[in-house]
């Protein structure tokens, strides 16, 4: 489970991050990240109804990218806030693609940064 000091969870949080965020995307899904004023990452998820209608689902694939950024933690540059917007076709993917995925992501985030 991620460390509650890594999560995101105020709406005020959310909003600055799509108001001055600057957006990366792949196949799986969109990334918007704001750098913040403290010491560590934080990170939020958004999975729509789009995704899937059934809360099940919807939560499965939350639960599998909060595992993959709570084991590459480490490897994130802290002093961000990041948003993982989740797209449909995410569900139909294994653990080990997301992780792929979100690597390659997190990799140009600690290239640019």
């Amino acid at each position: 489970m991620l460390p509650i000091e890594n999560r995101l969870k105020k709406k005020k949080d959310f909003e600055r991050i799509f108001e001055e965020g600057v957006t990366m995307k792949n196949s799986c899904f969109f990334l918007r990240l704001v750098k913040n004023e403290l010491n560590i990452t934080r990170v939020g998820f958004i999975v729509s109804k789009k995704v899937s209608r059934k809360a099940v689902e919807r939560n499965r694939v939350k639960r599998l990218f909060r595992e993959i950024v709570r084991l590459k933690m480490s490897e994130i540059k802290p002093g961000l806030d990041i948003v993982f917007i989740v797209l449909s076709n995410s569900k139909e993917k294994s653990f080990l693609e997301l992780k792929q995925e979100i690597e390659r992501i997190l990799e140009k985030i600690n290239t640019k940064k």
